[in-house]
């Protein structure tokens, strides 16, 4: 290279005066961060002068490398070193020369796609490998360390092999630039063509008299599928449908379907969601405010708040739950009888997490469409309710409740249930899809929470992806605090009352609890504080009474109670034993009446008893039969309250106390009462539903309960207040429940 060298400093003019006094050579050496590099070049002085602005300079040809050694003695005034020429034709091999040729192809190519041909001559005219790759210092996307790199490889196969592989990395570079270049270039020329094809659209429909909305509703389809937060499969989906709106004539039915799916489809809250509530602490006090009681569900939607809580913290976001193909929505299905305020919760669930709340009611669906939506070749084909839910909701994270889900039907048109599967699978739900959108829509997000008042009619696989919590009913106690924090203040409310105008006392809260209602729930206990209160209003309009009224005795409104504590009077006589249900309502108290009559031997039973129960009351008479002279005497069996079916194996031991009672004479006692399997040898087996039916014995003013004896540790589920007030007999042989039931043989 021959190079202009500017001598601003004294040292710099020392030296070009010491080489223009000897043989007018320099040593060259680049700077490299505090030190120099180790190969220099020595260069020959060509001619000196002064530049426009009058500083010294220097035209020098580089000549050689040189390796740079220790320094030597000088003048003083300039830098003297030892350097050792380095022989050009070092490392000179056939695979150079290959080299050579390859290195200069490729710089060819990129000077012809920057447009200098003329550099591309000069490079033809070389023909030594060690020259060609010394071409490099002209290029300039060569940094200045690589450059120094360059000086520093004196073999030249190897300089060759580094400045080819660069030549290579821009090359690449120049060609990608180009082909973006012509991809924008091809997409605007793209775009023009579309918008002057949909103008001369415009104005051929102009001219057919057809509206011109389509152009409004085409332009909005596709500025909503370019929103942010749009998945891009989606927006993919909405686009090609606009592609195909466009084409499509308004006389043409398959217009006004498009149509109709695009509003679905953009009006579905992609990428918005609910901020989600952090702190634990406030998300159970809004829980305890809206139910009383409850414990096990409250509990439960606090540790799922806990684990959000804990994730969001620690940033572990979905991708460990999309690596392992699962969400982690949460599933809860409340299963308890009416009026314990199932629905209700999934409200105060919304409201301590802080998500929308929707409610999807299951009862009686019969048709799978209503859930997977109806495919869009039928006529008045819709999405089905799990969408609509999450576009009424306006978020991707709202909490959905199902309700009613033990009552879902099937039919010719499908099974609800088993649509029902994919929905409330964590490890399907991620990618749910209607038949309607055809595009896979999120619901791991979304919190599900489903209520049933038995277990027995959910469908298997689906019951097995849900996490059932149990709501069992409530104590005394609680349902008069319930009265007072939540149904007196919305009823009063309700019929036009003041909270100044009346007030309730406890004692007649708890008066309308024992005498006027006897269920698991609050639902009647609120209907008939409303007809105390509607009694009060059309007194004050009437000008009958003077505000305030207080209200202690619940008879002149309510009339005459509606439950007694009858046990007492049914157990008189022998054959009569108190047994405990569960049914469709919660816990029950079931009579069990025998009777023995002369005449062929044989058992009669009624009541609507269904084939389980039948069985029960064979078993428990051959047991009987094996302690007691049933010989010549033909029983009857009857459960009261017939016109109500009844099934399962827990009435046994009531059966058997009822035989064992009527055969010795010995009346039940009537603070007693009893559940459990019984078998022909006389053991006593476990049975289901322990503490709704312990609730519904301290309902009845029971206050012993016999259960099997495998039954104890199922005691702890119930309130601590109720075992205070009862006692429990744990019986694993049918003598024990006999021995606590019967009176004392007189």
């Amino acid at each position: 290279m021959v190079v202009t060298i500017a001598l601003e400093t004294p040292e710099a003019q020392a030296a070009a005066d010491a080489a223009l006094a000897a043989d007018r050579e320099l040593l060259l050496v680049p700077r490299v961060g505090s030190g120099f590099a180790k190969v220099g070049t020595i260069a020959r002085i060509e001619e000196g002068g002064q530049s426009r602005n009058r500083v010294r300079v220097l035209f020098v040809r580089g000549v050689r490398r040189a390796e740079l050694g220790a320094g030597v003695p000088g003048d003083g005034s300039t830098l003297w070193v030892q350097a050792s020429p380095v022989a050009d034709d070092l490392g000179v091999t056939e695979r150079s020369h290959e080299l050579a040729r390859e290195y200069r192809a490729v710089v060819e190519n990129i000077l012809e796609l920057r447009g200098n041909s003329s550099v591309a001559e000069a490079l033809r005219e070389i023909s030594d490998p060690g020259t060609m790759a010394d071409t490099a210092g002209y290029s300039p996307d060569l940094s200045f360390e690589r450059r120094v790199e360059v000086l520093e490889t004196v073999d030249v196969e190897a300089r060759l092999a580094k400045v080819l592989a660069w030549a290579r990395e821009t090359l690449g570079e120049i060609q990608l630039k180009e082909r973006i270049a012509e991809e924008v270039a091809g997409g605007m020329e793209k775009s023009q063509r579309e918008f002057l094809l949909r103008q001369q659209l415009a104005a051929i429909r102009k001219e057919l008299g057809e509206s011109g909305d389509d152009s409004d509703a085409v332009a909005s389809y596709r500025a909503r599928a370019e929103e942010p937060g749009v998945p891009e499969k989606v927006r993919d989906a909405i686009l090609r449908e606009v592609d195909k709106l466009e084409r499509t004539s308004e006389q043409n039915p398959e217009h006004g379907w498009l149509r109709s799916w695009l509003d679905v489809v953009t009006e579905m809250p992609w990428g918005v969601r609910s901020d989600e509530a952090v702190d634990i602490a406030a998300a159970r006090s809004v829980l305890d405010a809206d139910h009383t009681g409850l414990d096990d569900v409250k509990e439960r939607i606090v540790e799922f708040l806990a684990v959000r809580k804990l994730r969001a913290e620690r940033e572990m976001d979905a991708a460990a739950d999309a690596a392992a193909g699962r969400g982690n929505g949460l599933i809860l299905t409340l299963v308890g009888p009416p009026g314990v305020g199932k629905t209700s919760l999934g409200e105060s669930v919304a409201r301590a997490t802080g998500r929308s709340f929707v409610r999807v009611s299951l009862g009686g669906v019969r048709d799978e469409a209503e859930i997977r939506g109806h495919r869009r070749t039928y006529v008045g084909a819709q999405a089905g309710r799990i969408v609509r839910a999450i576009k009424e909701a306006g978020t991707m994270n709202p909490v959905v409740l199902l309700d009613e889900v033990d009552k879902v039907g099937s039919d010719w048109r499908g099974d609800p249930a088993s649509a029902l599967l994919e929905v409330l699978d964590p490890a399907q739900n991620h990618t749910f899809r209607d038949h309607y959108l055809e595009v896979d829509l999120d619901l791991s997000d979304v919190l599900f929470v489903a209520t049933a008042n038995v277990m027995e009619t959910i469908p298997g696989p689906l019951l097995d992806r849900m996490e059932v919590v149990r709501l069992d009913g409530y104590t005394e106690d609680e349902k008069v605090a319930i009265a007072r924090h939540h149904l007196l203040e919305r009823q009063v409310a309700r019929n036009g009352l003041l909270p100044s105008e009346v007030s309730v006392t406890d004692d007649a809260l708890r008066t309308v609890v024992v005498d006027y209602t006897r269920e698991a729930g609050v639902r009647n206990l609120e209907r008939e504080l409303g007809k105390v209160l509607r009694k009060v209003a059309t007194q004050l309009a009437a000008g009958a009474v003077a505000a305030p009224v207080v209200v202690d005795d619940i008879a002149p409104y309510l009339g005459r109670p509606k439950f007694f504590f009858e046990a007492a009077e049914r157990t008189a006589v022998p054959g009569v034993a108190t047994g405990l249900a569960v049914t469709g309502t919660g816990g029950d108290v079931l009579f069990i009446e025998a009777s023995a009559s002369s005449g062929s031997e044989g058992l009669t039973l009624t009541g609507q008893l269904g084939d389980v129960m039948k069985e029960s009351a064979q078993i428990a008479l051959s047991w009987v039969s094996g302690t007691h002279d049933t010989a010549g005497k033909k029983f009857h069996v009857h459960v009261p309250a017939g016109a109500v079916p009844k099934d399962g194996p827990s009435a046994g031991v009531t059966m058997v106390t009822a035989l064992a009672s009527l055969l010795s004479g010995r009346p039940v006692r009537s603070t007693v009462g009893m559940t459990g399997e019984v078998t022909l040898q006389g053991h006593v087996l476990p049975i289901g539903g322990v503490k709704q039916k312990v609730l519904a014995a301290h309902r009845a003013g029971l206050r012993e309960v016999v259960l099997p004896f495998r039954n104890g540790p199922d005691l702890d589920d119930v309130p601590e207040a109720v075992r205070q007030e009862m006692t429990f007999h744990l019986a694993s042989e049918v003598g024990e429940v006999l021995e606590v039931a019967l009176e004392p043989a007189g």
